[in-house]
């Protein structure tokens, strides 16, 4: 049984013993992909002989993962220092390990892309390297079955105009970033969230859904907008000067409840009236009381665009190709881990009001780098930021085999940033060229069997 919580000071030495020295930093990684039929580029479904549970089943008799049930089903795999999870519709996550450098994360993603393609092939499946699934409608792609999932989607009917599109349709790349203290955790929160237009028109790549273009660089991002306000966009207090995990704890406990989990067994607690963790932690839910693992949930069910746990999550950028999914982590690690280089980055995006941002952030989705901040545009300000990034990178030499430092893995994405192009951008172009509007010529430019785009 995990530790009981009966006060906010509880919820706050959680975020408190998340604190590491600087010498214990480490960069973690989600990828997203989305998984689709190599025929006719529709989402695989999670079950049946070329579903998604069978790809994990041969994942795991191939390469020695160990799988994690629920109610019988295969809905994740378990390795060494990492896990591969499968989102709401069917999206392949590979949950890295805390790497060091960059160049041990590249090198986990690439053992991991060369295996799951390996199984993919066999069932005529493939990964595209896109941020969303481009031909399915939600109503043709199937629900997990997870009980987590089963709660949250006809919520997610209730709360916002797109939720139930996030869950099956979208997929991004994550990072976590360790903190020292309080303070250092505050800075990097702040600084990640005032990046998030540059982020999303940097890494915007889901202009195609439903079978057609949907009027964004980053419909991804759009959609977040819209799923859920109590848990999701950009959190006004993060930006401020003096915020303190006290002001986060605060948020999160007004943040609506989805479920608990007893023996493995999920609770649901999204039907009306709902509650809130403050309110559970007043008066708990029946029998039960809140606890430390409870707190730890609830903090996973917060979708803002960074959040806070026992370490800093930025969750904004679009999946991307294969050679671009470094390129996230790759970034942040320039920009937060150096004292300078976190400075430099906020001195770009400090001077807006938060209705400049929110209004910079819809433009990003729209038009990635072509969107304006005022009398300058996100291409200049991409370019900036990538530039700090790379100079961060170079100052904390860590070097692979050849002896290149980690700012190899933001080299391609500064040419295309230099360019004004962005994977979105790109995707619109071939779509209505060489493509011609054709789905198959879509799937296999855009797979990670041929990785055609860049």
């Amino acid at each position: 049984m995990s530790d009981l919580v009966e006060k906010k000071e509880d919820l706050i030495r959680y975020f408190e013993s998340g604190a590491k020295p600087r010498s214990e930093w480490r960069v973690g990684t989600e990828y997203e992909k989305v998984a689709v039929s190599a025929d006719d580029g529709t989402a695989l479904p999670f079950s049946g002989p070329r579903g998604v549970e069978q790809i994990l089943k041969r994942l795991a008799d191939r390469y020695g993962y160990e799988p994690e049930t629920e109610e019988g089903r295969v809905l994740a795999l378990r390795g060494k220092g990492s896990s591969i999870t499968i989102e709401p519709g069917g999206q392949i996550e590979l949950s890295g390990e805390q790497c060091d450098t960059i160049h041990c994360a590249q090198h986990e993603f690439s053992l991991h892309v060369e295996q799951l393609m390996n199984v993919c092939r066999e069932s005529r499946a493939t990964i595209l390297g896109l941020g969303m699934q481009p031909v399915s409608r939600i109503n043709e792609i199937e629900l997990l079955p997870k009980a987590r999932y089963h709660i949250m989607y006809p919520y997610m009917a209730r709360k916002g105009r797109l939720g139930q599109r996030m869950m099956k349709q979208t997929a991004g790349v994550q990072a976590n970033l360790d903190y020292g203290d309080e303070a250092d955790a505050m800075r990097k929160l702040r600084v990640s969230m005032g990046l998030v237009p540059l982020v999303y028109a940097i890494f915007a790549n889901s202009p195609l859904s439903d079978g057609g273009l949907n009027g964004y660089l980053s419909f991804r991002g759009h959609i977040w907008s819209e799923t859920d306000p109590d848990r999701s966009g950009v959190l006004e207090f993060a930006l401020r000067e003096q915020t303190s995990f006290e002001d986060y704890a605060e948020y999160a406990l007004d943040v609506p409840m989805y479920f608990l989990i007893r023996e493995h067994h999920y609770i649901d607690l999204t039907q009306p009236p709902g509650i809130t963790f403050r309110q559970y932690m007043a008066r708990g839910w029946g029998k039960e009381r809140a606890t430390l693992e409870d707190w730890s949930n609830h903090l996973t069910t917060i979708f803002t665009e960074v959040r806070v746990k026992k370490y800093i999550e930025v969750r904004t950028a679009d999946s991307q190709p294969p050679s671009l999914m470094l390129a996230l982590p790759a970034l942040l690690k320039g920009v937060l881990y150096d004292d300078d280089c976190l400075q430099g980055a906020w001195d770009l995006v400090k001077r807006w009001t938060f209705p400049e941002r929110l209004s910079i952030t819809d433009a990003a989705q729209r038009a990635g780098l072509a969107a304006r901040a005022g009398k300058i545009s996100l291409r200049e300000l991409g370019s900036e930021l990538l530039a700090i990034a790379v100079t961060g990178l170079e100052r904390a030499r860590q070097l692979n085999k050849r002896g290149d430092d980690e700012s190899i893995y933001l080299l391609r994405l500064l040419d295309l940033v230099r360019q004004g192009s962005t994977c979105g951008s790109l995707v619109i172009e071939r779509w209505k060229g060489a493509w011609n509007y054709d789905v198959a010529r879509l799937v296999q430019g855009t797979s990670y069997d041929f990785e055609a785009m860049l």
